[in-house]
């Protein structure tokens, strides 16, 4: 059996260094430009803004969107053997996985519904052009996940844009 107060203690004794690591990437990431360029964007906070742009690096590496989208592992697999083509393709996942669950947490805060306004009944959501994508998706019979892959393979292409023209979302909105 292990003891539970030793265990709390330890819990205790790490929790002070990690919140001061957490709150110095937290002031040099306010430093950088293409943090507060990413956190226009509705539904990308201040931690997923900084993985973003800690997994992503220089965005001048690279030449186009879609090797943007293929580092983070979303563009779909095709498989094929002679005739025969696969009817179910999965995303390649040959990226970096921390940066596909940060753009997946991005489109699942996103897309989801921001609680009514207190003067209104209206349910709106945080992203709309991006809800209005995965609405358009889920229209056409795509599963939720794929629905959501879709999503996060058009954020991708709007980073891109948005940190290559170095402007905010609400810019070209």
């Amino acid at each position: 059996m292990f003891n539970l107060e030793l265990l709390v203690k330890i819990v205790l004794q790490y929790q002070e260094p990690l919140s001061k690591v957490a709150d110095e990437i937290d002031t040099l990431a306010k430093e950088i430009e293409e943090y507060h360029i990413l956190q226009s964007i509705p539904g990308i906070g201040e931690k997923i803004a900084a993985t973003i742009i800690s997994e992503i690096g220089e965005i001048d590496r690279s030449n186009n969107a879609k090797k943007l989208v293929a580092f983070a592992g979303v563009d779909p697999s095709v498989y094929s053997s002679g005739k025969f083509t696969a009817s179910v393709n999965r995303i390649t996942k040959r990226g970096s996985c921390r940066l596909r669950h940060a753009l997946y947490m991005a489109v699942q805060s996103g897309i989801r519904d921001a609680r009514k306004k207190k003067t209104t009944d209206e349910i709106i959501a945080r992203n709309k052009r991006l809800r209005e994508f995965y609405d358009k998706k889920r229209e056409e019979g795509k599963p939720f996940r794929v629905a959501v892959i879709a999503c996060v393979n058009k954020l991708l292409h709007w980073i891109f844009a948005l940190l290559k023209s170095r402007t905010t979302f609400q810019d070209i909105a």
